[in-house]
């Protein structure tokens, strides 16, 4: 890729020795915020996701709900900015966050050792529960002449940041449609920094997996009065979905009050994931427990789809939190 910073140069390479990490099988140090055999704690960190997407407003809201909420001596949570899906499991995993969002289709992957997690074993790692349909926006502005996904190659193309669920996509749909690395000039930004570089010119356009509608995207169709789409459908579409987890999905016209045409995409949910050893039995069936029966009181968009009825949507056979096992048969969802 022609544009690469020292810092995405230095967070691959950060990314590589966690996952590396997690061929040991989860031993490391037995201190306070070490490896993962370390013992349970109450005094977690949840990795979420960049600036510009819903993980990191999300991770923030879900944390101070359950500070207000859960009365354990010594509780408490920070949600800190993280490259996503890949990162959050493989520090999950390492015993340096507690708590993290990812995609069903990194989770799957790494418990299958497939793709990034590729001889990495996961074996500290439970799923809470679902939280939203998490879509992939490409997205560009009508002025750069664009029309479709073919049209990027030779442009410069935002597609994510190391070790993110976007990064993934991004080159999955690219390959499906013929665009390979070299084929155009690649961005690592997150959404964030992606939407100021589309409307300031910088880039062309931008991909992004996140739950709809995206508060950037409206920022930056409010900035400009043009943003425009790119459909993934066909041939490139059926690749897509031969090759991956994602289902296809499509983004309603109204979803953005200024959308007036069905935009054809792909799909996945997000995910809450835990330590199955830094965090108790009980401390995980208290955080299921108060995400899914006072997510009402979050006030981002996306809260209103955390529900129990589609608490367990996505997962599959995907292993469960302890905790959350525990809250799901008490309520019914499982037997």
């Amino acid at each position: 890729m022609k544009k690469r910073t020292l810092i995405s140069v230095i967070l691959v390479l950060a990314i590589g020795m966690i996952l590396s990490a997690c061929g040991d099988s989860g031993q490391g140090s037995s201190s306070g915020s070490g490896g993962g055999d370390q013992g349970e704690i109450t005094n977690l960190t949840m990795g979420t996701g960049s600036v510009g997407g819903v993980y990191y407003p999300l991770g923030g809201e879900m944390a101070n709900l359950w500070t207000d909420n859960i009365d354990v001596e010594g509780f408490d949570v920070s949600s800190v900015e993280s490259g996503a899906s890949v990162e959050n499991i493989a520090k999950v995993q390492a015993g340096e966050f507690q708590l993290g969002i990812a995609q069903n289709t990194t989770m799957v992957n790494a418990v299958n050792q497939k793709g990034e997690f590729k001889g990495k074993e996961i074996n500290n790692v439970g799923v809470i529960g679902s939280l939203y349909p998490e879509a992939l926006q490409v997205v560009t502005l009508e002025s750069t002449g664009i029309e479709s996904i073919e049209d990027l190659k030779g442009k410069k193309v935002a597609i994510g940041p190391p070790g993110g669920a976007t990064r993934e996509a991004a080159e999955l749909v690219l390959r499906a449609y013929g665009i390979e690395e070299g084929d155009f000039q690649a961005y690592e930004e997150g959404f964030g920094d992606a939407k100021s570089k589309l409307q300031n010119g910088t880039i062309d356009a931008s991909f992004a997996v996140v739950g709809v509608p995206s508060s950037t995207t409206n920022e930056l169709a409010n900035a400009t009065g043009e943003v425009k789409f790119l459909d993934i459908d066909g041939k490139a579409l059926d690749k897509v979905l031969e090759k991956s987890q994602y289902e296809a999905y499509t983004v309603e016209p109204g979803t953005y009050e200024w959308q007036k045409e069905p935009v054809k995409t792909i799909t996945a949910m997000a995910l809450l994931l835990a330590s199955t050893e830094q965090v108790s039995e009980d401390l995980g069936y208290k955080i299921t427990k108060t995400l899914y029966e006072k997510s009402g009181n979050m006030t981002i968009a996306q809260a209103k789809l955390i529900t129990k009825d589609s608490a367990l949507t996505g997962v599959g056979d995907l292993p469960l939190h302890p905790g959350a096992e525990k809250y799901f048969k008490e309520i019914g969802v499982i037997e």
